[in-house]
């Protein structure tokens, strides 16, 4: 009796309704339908102007853009740094010093600054000239320093009797070295380094004379430790940078890794006489600004041809994009969009000058472009809600943006909250990575400052096929 009360039960509690047992099977997805649409996009070139120069690297030199035939200059601004852990082993205690003055003070015996090469575009054989100077004065590191910020006419740049300023002829590609050591520089073993002398008599602020900067830097370590204790101190009261100028020659850019103060002495220990090196480095952590100077007339005549459009640096044009919005949520506004393709075509140059000098760029960020200075002010990346990097595909002549849907929702949510709400901006960028024994991340987003350029398929006049952006819906039953 048991089993037949337990079998009824069983059999009763099996004759629910089951009207919706379809749904408690499936997932939500199959509750929608799907649809695709595809919609045209307008672009334009836009004059970048001056970007926030905030880069691992900075840029020394003169080219000539063969798109526009006009020069583009780059002169830099760089601090050395100084950690705290440091200060104590700058230099050897000064009874130990051999080499001495006239009145028995130590001295450096000799200072160089070494600008360190990453690389370079142009001829590695054309003669540059270059000016080091000294700054009067530090840099902020509480302000967004662009490419227009020049050193000389923002009076930052010391100037008069006994202030630092050594001039230098040089080229990428050091012939005076022997065969077998250039050939270390190329394989990249070693940076190739422009070696500036700073071995004429110096003159400090208060009027007191040192045979040389680095036996300045030398004396007032010793005489003041205090004001070596960390960066900030150190800047402030006794190195605040240096300022390297482009003076002459063209053809030639070079993509700076660091630099360095470099001050060689000699000490003695347990009777034996030594050498050693005091070294100060331009590194990450220290500001860096290129300053950028070119003409603007040239790089309007670009932003004026309406047949393509622009990406181009350092002397600036940006792609603007206008995203059919209005468009795309039309009879959607309820629905889910799943994807929002988009693809930007490469077209050739207009010269064979232009196919051999300029690069495409290698990485491109698409961002709002209201956006757009807060972005790398902030220290912004790529998100995929609001920017999105893509990377070259030098097969296809393409940048692509795979899903672009979190943006057109950002910017329909933004309708009429300002003119720009349905703008972006495509913008060449270098990307930064720190990389783990298992990993590489991308560490920071800065604007690109090699000198590139390629010309896109797009522009209000556009005489190829349209820039056209594929999406798909979830279309809610």
């Amino acid at each position: 009796m048991v089993g037949i009360a337990l079998l009824t039960a069983a059999i009763s509690s099996c004759s629910e309704d089951t009207s919706n047992l379809g749904y408690s099977l499936t997932s939500d997805v199959d509750r929608f339908s799907i649809e695709t649409d595809t919609f045209d996009i307008t672009t334009r070139s836009i004059a970048a102007g001056a970007v926030l120069s905030r880069n691992a690297y900075s840029y020394l030199g003169r080219i000539k853009d063969p798109e526009t035939n006009t020069y583009i200059k780059c002169d830099y601004t760089t601090q050395f740094s100084l950690l705290e852990s440091e200060a104590d082993g700058l230099f050897r205690k000064s009874e130990t010093i051999v080499s001495r003055d006239e009145n028995g003070l130590p001295i450096v015996d000799s200072c160089y600054v070494h600008i360190m090469i990453n690389s370079y575009q142009g001829d590695s054989l054309a003669a540059m000239k270059l000016s080091l100077m000294e700054l009067d004065t530090p840099m902020k590191s509480t302000d967004a320093i662009y490419t227009d910020f020049n050193p000389e006419s923002a009076g930052i740049v010391r100037t008069g009797n006994g202030a630092v300023k050594s001039d230098k002829v040089y080229s990428a590609s050091d012939l005076t070295l022997s065969d077998s050591v250039r050939n270390i520089y190329r394989s990249g073993s070693y940076y190739a380094y422009i070696k500036v002398p700073l071995n004429k008599e110096y003159i400090d602020r208060d009027g007191n004379k040192y045979n040389n900067y680095g036996t300045y830097i030398m004396r007032k370590y010793y005489e003041s430790p205090s004001l070596f204790k960390n960066f900030n101190t150190f800047i402030r009261n006794i190195c605040p940078g240096f300022y390297v100028k482009s003076e002459d020659g063209q053809g030639l850019i070079i993509e700076v890794a660091f630099t360095q103060i470099n001050m060689y002495y000699r000490y003695k220990s347990d009777e034996t006489t030594l050498g050693a090196t005091c070294t100060l480095n331009s590194t990450d952590e220290v500001l860096k600004a290129t300053h950028v100077s070119y003409d603007q007339s040239g790089i309007d005549k670009l932003v004026a041809n309406d047949t393509c459009t622009y990406l181009k640096t350092p002397a600036g044009i940006y792609t603007e994009v206008t995203l059919p919005i209005d468009d795309i949520k039309k009879g959607h506004e309820n629905d889910t969009l799943t994807s929002a393709k988009v693809t930007f075509s490469r077209m050739r140059a207009r010269n064979n000058a232009s196919e051999v000098i300029l690069e495409e760029p290698t990485s491109v960020l698409l961002i709002e472009l209201d956006s757009l200075y807060n972005f790398f002010e902030n220290n912004g990346s790529p998100d995929n809600l609001s920017a999105f990097l893509a990377t070259y595909n030098s097969s296809q002549k393409t940048y692509s943006f795979n899903n672009l849907s979190s943006l057109v929702n950002r910017m329909y949510a933004r309708k009429g909250k300002s003119v720009n709400w349905n703008k972006a901006v495509l913008i060449p960028v270098e990307v930064q990575t720190s990389t783990t024994s298992t990993t590489t991340t991308t560490s920071g987003i800065a604007n690109e400052m090699n000198v590139n350029s390629i010309r896109l398929v797009g522009g209000t006049a556009n005489r190829h096929a349209p820039i056209r952006m594929s999406v798909i819906y979830n279309v809610n039953k």
